[in-house]
Order: C-alpha cells, then sequence, then structure tokens
C-alpha cells in the first residue's frame, strides 16, 4: 500500500504561504498553462498540495518525459549490482547486432553516452530508428550513424533513453517496473504504476510512466537527500551527484534559458537547482540550496512560464516563512477550492427524440499508426461516431472508434467521475462535463483523468454530424487505448 510523506503548515518549515498565493495568481493570469496539480515540499514535508478538479491525488498520471528520471534510477541500480557498466559499450549488450552495426561511431558508443543524451547524433532520430527496424529500435538505432564522435554533441533523442532502458531490462530479465518495484517503488511507499512499452515489449523508458503527483515528490525527496530513505543509502550518492550534475552541455543560441544549463543522467540542470522535465509541465524541481522539490502536473506548451513563475514567485519565499496564520488559512482554502471550468450549457434537450442516436464524427478519423510514437501533437481523436442516449436523472454519451468504445456519464454545470470500461474490458477513468448551446447544438468536455488531456466534442442537428477535437493533444497519435494508466 502506498504512504504518505508526513504533512506540515507552510510557514512550519520556514516558507512564505504569501509566496504560494503569489505563484497561484501568476498561473491564473496565464490561460495558455492549464495546472493539474502542486505539491511543494521543504525540509521532508508536505507544505502545499492541491489538484485542480476533477483531477485528484489517487489518480496516477502519465508524466511524458519525466519518466526518464525514474529510468535513471533503475539505471543506479542496475550499475550498482553489476548489470552493466557505463563504460560499456551499448553494442556489447546486444551481441545478435554485432555483424549488421558496422559504423565506427555506433560501435564505440557507450551507455554512459545514451544515458546524458550525448550519442553523437544531432537531432532527434526516433523516427528514423523505428523505420529502420520497427520490430527492434535499438537496432534501428545503431544502424543511425552518428554525426558526431558520442560524448561530444547533445540531442535530446528517445532512442537513447529506450536503449538504456533495454540494457536494464534485459540484464535484469524483467521489466522497469518489475526491476523498480523492491528497489524503489516499495521503499518509498509508491504503489501502482503503469509503463507503456514498445517494441519488443519493452517498458519505454523514455516516457509512457503513469504515476501520482506525491510519487514524483518521492523521487524527487530520494534525490534531494542524496539517495538516502528513512535512513536507508538506497542509490549511491555518487550515483546522485552524478545524475544531477552536467554530463554534456546544452546551450543553443536564443533557446530556453533552463534547457542550457546542461543535462545529466536523465535529469535537466536549471537555473536553479535541477529537475526531471516531462511534456505539457510534468515537472520535479528538486532545490538542494532551499532543502525543497516543487512538483507540477499541467497541460501548456509554454513550460519555460511555467519554470519561470516558480523562480519569480515561489523560489523567494522557500526559507523566508513566517507565522502568519491568516495567509496560512488563506493558502489552505485557496488549495481546497482548485478547480477547472466546466462546459456550459442547458442540462437537457428540449425534444429527446431528435438527440438520441449517432453523429457522425465528420472529420479526424484517418490514421497514423505506422509510426505511432513520432512526437507532433495529434489534433484530431480516431473517432467514427458519438452517441448521444438519456439515462435516469441525465445522459451518457459514447465514443466510438472503428474497433472500440466507451460509454459514460456526462454533468451539467460541474464534472463527473467515472470509470467506464471500455469494449477491451480496461477501465478508461474520465471526467465530462456538457450541455446544449441551443436547440441545435450539443457540446461535451472530456478529460482523460490518467492523462493531461482534454477532448471537445460539438455534435449537431440537423445533419447529425460530430466534430471531434483535442483541446490538449497527446504528443503521439493516441486511441482510446493510450488513454489511461497501463495496468
Amino acid at each position: 500500500m502506498p504512504s504518505s510523506l508526513p504533512r506540515s503548515d507552510a510557514a512550519d518549515q520556514g516558507v512564505d504561504p504569501a509566496a504560494i498565493l503569489r505563484f497561484l495568481d501568476a498561473l491564473d493570469e496565464r490561460p495558455d498553462i492549464e495546472m493539474h496539480s502542486l505539491m511543494v515540499v521543504r525540509r521532508g514535508r508536505v507544505v502545499a498540495e492541491g489538484w485542480w478538479g476533477p483531477y485528484s491525488a489517487d489518480r496516477p498520471q502519465l508524466v511524458y518525459s519525466l519518466s526518464k528520471s525514474f529510468t535513471s534510477t533503475a539505471a543506479a541500480f542496475a550499475t550498482a549490482e553489476g548489470l552493466f557498466d557505463l563504460d560499456d559499450t551499448v553494442i556489447s549488450h546486444f551481441a545478435e547486432f554485432e555483424s549488421d552495426i558496422t559504423d565506427p561511431r555506433s560501435r564505440s558508443m557507450k551507455v554512459r553516452h545514451v544515458a546524458s543524451m550525448a550519442a553523437g547524433h544531432t537531432r532527434e532520430v526516433l523516427g528514423e530508428a523505428l523505420e529502420r527496424d520497427p520490430k527492434e529500435p535499438v537496432r534501428g538505432f545503431l544502424l543511425i550513424p552518428p554525426d558526431r564522435d558520442p560524448g561530444t554533441v547533445f540531442a535530446y533523442s528517445q532512442p537513447c533513453t529506450y536503449t538504456l532502458a533495454s540494457i536494464i531490462q534485459r540484464n535484469a530479465g524483467m521489466s522497469l517496473t518489475q526491476y523498480l518495484r523492491p528497489r524503489l517503488f516499495d521503499p518509498l511507499g509508491i504503489g501502482h504504476v503503469g509503463w507503456f512499452t514498445l517494441a519488443p515489449g519493452r517498458e519505454q523508458g523514455f516516457s509512457g510512466l503513469h504515476a501520482r503527483t506525491e510519487d514524483i515528490a518521492k523521487l524527487g525527496l530520494l534525490y534531494l537527500q542524496g539517495g538516502r530513505w528513512e535512513g536507508t543509502q538506497l542509490i549511491a550518492p555518487e550515483w546522485v551527484a552524478a545524475a544531477t550534475s552536467q554530463q554534456v552541455g546544452t546551450a543553443v543560441e536564443g533557446g530556453p534559458v533552463d534547457w542550457g544549463q546542461g543535462y545529466g543522467y536523465q535529469f535537466w540542470m536549471s537555473r536553479h537547482g535541477f529537475r526531471g522535465d516531462g511534456a505539457f509541465g510534468q515537472f520535479c524541481v528538486i532545490l538542494p540550496e532551499q532543502d525543497a522539490v516543487v512538483v507540477t502536473t499541467a497541460y501548456t506548451l509554454a513550460m519555460p512560464a511555467l519554470l519561470d513563475a516558480i523562480w519569480d514567485h515561489l523560489l523567494p519565499g522557500l526559507g523566508s516563512g513566517s507565522p502568519d496564520a491568516a495567509a496560512q488559512e488563506q493558502l489552505g482554502a485557496r488549495l481546497a477550492r482548485l478547480e477547472l471550468a466546466a462546459c456550459p450549457g442547458a442540462p437537457a434537450p428540449a425534444e429527446w427524440d431528435r438527440w438520441a442516436g449517432a453523429f457522425t464524427v465528420t472529420a479526424g478519423t484517418a490514421d497514423n499508426q505506422a509510426q505511432p510514437f513520432l512526437f507532433s501533437l495529434e489534433a484530431r481523436p480516431f473517432l467514427t461516431s458519438v452517441e448521444v442516449e438519456p439515462v435516469d436523472g441525465g445522459w451518457q454519451i459514447s465514443l466510438v472508434e472503428a474497433d472500440n468504445a466507451l460509454t459514460f456519464p456526462v454533468a451539467a454545470g460541474g464534472w463527473i467521475v467515472s470509470d467506464p470500461v471500455d469494449r477491451r474490458g480496461a477501465t478508461i477513468p474520465v471526467a465530462a462535463s456538457g450541455g446544449w448551446l441551443d436547440d441545435q447544438t450539443l457540446r461535451v468536455e472530456v478529460i482523460f483523468l490518467e492523462t493531461p488531456h482534454r477532448m471537445d466534442i460539438t455534435c449537431s442537428l440537423p445533419q447529425r454530424s460530430a466534430e471531434a477535437g483535442w483541446r490538449h493533444p497527446p504528443l503521439a497519435p493516441s486511441r482510446l487505448k493510450q488513454l489511461h494508466c497501463p495496468i
């Protein structure tokens, strides 16, 4: 069973509650930053936490590339147990590719190079790796000749982390999740997590992990404490020091400042401290000077602005707290009422017989599953129709794909959370809000609660057509089966 970190009032741990309030104010002024959760830890205690409803503390959420920092931790255990050495060549762990890999740079690539995104390529090569060998992406990766000598240039490229994760799983004889369960998850009191796989059935490592906000905070606290947890040295302090310091430079003229501070072993350096970092604002910011960890989950394309808000408003309050009962009470009340705005609309149509049944989705059903992890925002979901039906005391919709469907209730004026099961037997938690904008138009908003993603749907009469689009698109083409935490 998961266990919780100790809690404390902010001021009792030297944190100014007013600084957290100013941080929340700054986020409210940014409509391009939709927050889903916040947790602030100082001196080992949670001093502020909140979830923007319908998101909640108990659900794991897709953390995208923040997964990489968990993979780094698996590598810490694996090197300590002698499963591999950072100075091993990558090819030495894939003897079956020996005759295929002829490029000298590919053959000289070391594990430390893929751990630090310094394989020698100057670009993201995931698509190329999958094209060269969709059944064994590591082979496809090694078949791409590096542009420079490994170790001399940084390029954020998913096959680097996938290769590191593959070496761990191959030598451990089990998945990352299984490997980390007795070594990391159980000692830290982390409950169920799920991780997406990639051919040939290995957990991705570079993305795909689903974890709770507090799980992320615990990982950050472990690194803040130099690898110690409740008096036990779980990971070597030498690994912590190396993983969280610059192994390769990342500065790019005109690039975002916090992405130009250097890269360690699956951790980014920041203007302050270091961080695990996932698309759309999944952050685990570790601040050794302030003895603090800040975790956010969110959906935003303005990730630098979210970090700026942490530096400008929250950071100055970490260590400057004073007893202020009024500010602490105000902060508690503010965090307790966080909520995402629901969809407007009337709770029922004037004539149900005009609305019950299927609405054909008019766009966005083209498939692109041949290359499922080419990172680009997906504008439209793969729906063929939307079905609307009245039920006792309300109504429900069904999202229908060519080979799957999901049915769930919708609330007017608020969110209704449910855990429906799709036709494949998978539970896909959602929150839905919607209503009739006029006698010809129904609007529904659906949040997939174990992801950062929200879908907007409009059903129209008299054509009985539906438009479905992502307000918060996934980073790769996603069907219903990919919109929840894996078991």
